[in-house]
């Protein structure tokens, strides 16, 4: 495959049954990359701390960034709350790996963009602890059930993968007004600080929008729909979706004003 010139990941959730590692592997592999950025719940330590499950290949993911690492690839860690324990060693490296709060990205077509993990503007997360680690035990649980019902449907020959937790969320209202209001947060932070856009995780659902003149950009996850960010080396940042072939590309806005 072609080199791109930056990865986003964020959400992997090593350490949990629900982590689609062999997925992530694949998408890996197909991308070689000059950065990778991994942003935040990378590692899961909230559900291991209940029970751990850390398959083969969930140790190959982490061999691989490493070997990524020493071979000149530059990655950064940016942990989130399910990984907020790493966030004591900010300014650290690790196997070649540098650990930081937040990062200010450059695309190549010279956007600036913020990136953060997005717990910070999470007011459930961040002042209702209790109330976060019922609904990440909830989530879970819609994670499980939709492994048996994606069996069922591929028993039954129907295609494509249908997910029980994006549509949990696109018909509860209150889940939906949770993530206009995540976005809307982000992106005044964004625009607090003069940049282009915000580059983030946390929620889960992954997407390429431009809100009030900034770019909202989420990595999604690797637990249910299985989506990353690729920018490519003229800047253009995708949404790509290894599950299935459906991607949302955001064009060089330079491209577009000479089109």
């Amino acid at each position: 495959m072609p080199r791109v010139r930056t990865l986003f990941l964020s959400d992997i959730h090593l350490g949990t049954r629900a982590c689609q590692a062999e997925q992530l592997l694949d998408f890996l592999r197909e991308h070689p990359a000059d950065k990778v950025f991994l942003i935040g719940d990378i590692i899961d330590f909230w559900a291991m701390s209940r029970s751990i499950h850390w398959s083969a290949a969930q140790n190959t993911v982490v061999q691989k960034l490493l070997r990524r690492a020493r071979h000149g690839e530059e990655i950064i860690f940016i942990p989130g709350n399910h990984d907020e324990a790493l966030r004591d060693y900010c300014g650290t490296v690790f196997g070649d790996i540098r650990v930081e709060h937040e990062h200010v990205h450059t695309t190549a077509d010279g956007r600036r963009f913020l990136l953060v993990h997005g717990d910070e503007f999470d007011q459930v997360t961040r002042y209702h602890r209790w109330v976060a680690v019922l609904g990440d035990m909830s989530y879970t649980l819609l994670v499980r059930l939709n492994i048996i019902l994606s069996w069922v449907r591929r028993r039954l020959g129907w295609a494509g993968y249908w997910s029980l937790a994006g549509y949990a969320k696109r018909r509860v209202k209150t889940a939906l007004q949770f993530i206009f209001d995540f976005e809307e947060s982000v992106i005044h932070a964004a625009r607090d600080r003069q940049l282009d856009g915000v580059i983030c995780g946390h929620i889960h659902w992954a997407a390429i929008r431009e809100v009030d003149g900034l770019t909202y950009v989420n990595c999604g996850d690797w637990v249910d729909s299985c989506t990353g960010i690729v920018e490519h080396l003229d800047g253009r940042l995708e949404l790509v979706s290894w599950r299935g072939t459906e991607t949302a590309a955001l064009p060089n806005p330079e491209l577009l004003e000479k089109a």
